[in-house]
C-alpha cells in the first residue's frame, strides 16, 4: 500500500488542497528484516572452527582476543589440524614458522579431544614450546556451576 496524495477543491477558491496519508506502510521494514534474518542464519554456522571435537569442560572464562588465532586441533584418533586443514606432525612446527615469518606474532590454541590421549596433547604442546612459540593456550568448554556452587 503506497501513501497517497488527495487532491480537493478548498471552498470555491480553485485551490488543491494535499493530505497526506496518516498510515505507514512496513512492507519495506519487514522485507529488509527478512533479508537480514537469512544472512544471519546462513553465516551463523560458518563461524565456528571447523573440526568437531568434544572439549573437556572446565569453569574458566574465555579469554578475550583481538584477532582470530592459530588454532590446532588434536582429534580423539590422534590426528593434527591446522585450523580446518589435516597436517602431519613433523610438517606442523614448519608449517608455523613459515606463517610467523610473515609477521603472524599472536596465540596459538590448542584444542584437544577430551578423550584423546593426554600425552598426545602434551607432546603437541611441546613441539611447539621447542620451536620457540610462547603464547600457547589451551581451549576448553565453560561449565556452568550449579544453582547451589558459586
Amino acid at each position: 500500500m503506497a501513501a497517497g496524495i488527495q487532491h480537493t477543491s478548498s471552498r470555491g477558491r480553485g485551490r488543491l488542497r494535499r493530505h497526506a496519508m496518516a498510515e505507514i506502510n512496513v512492507t519495506p521494514f519487514v522485507d529488509v528484516m527478512l533479508v537480514l534474518l537469512i544472512v544471519f542464519m546462513v553465516t551463523a554456522p560458518l563461524l565456528t572452527v571447523g573440526v568437531p571435537v568434544d572439549l573437556p569442560k572446565t569453569r574458566a572464562p574465555a579469554l578475550g582476543q583481538d584477532r582470530e588465532p592459530l588454532s590446532i586441533t588434536v582429534r580423539r584418533d590422534g590426528s593434527i589440524f591446522l585450523q580446518k586443514e589435516p597436517i602431519a606432525e613433523a610438517a606442523l612446527v614448519d608449517k608455523l614458522k613459515a606463517i610467523a615469518a610473515n609477521g603472524y606474532d599472536q596465540r596459538i590454541f590448542v584444542r584437544g579431544d577430551d578423550r584423546v590421549n593426554y600425552g598426545k596433547v602434551m607432546e603437541v604442546m611441546g613441539l611447539l614450546a621447542a620451536a620457540g612459540f610462547t603464547h600457547i593456550g589451551l581451549v576448553t568448554d565453560v561449565v556452568k556451576p550449579k544453582p547451589d556452587q558459586r
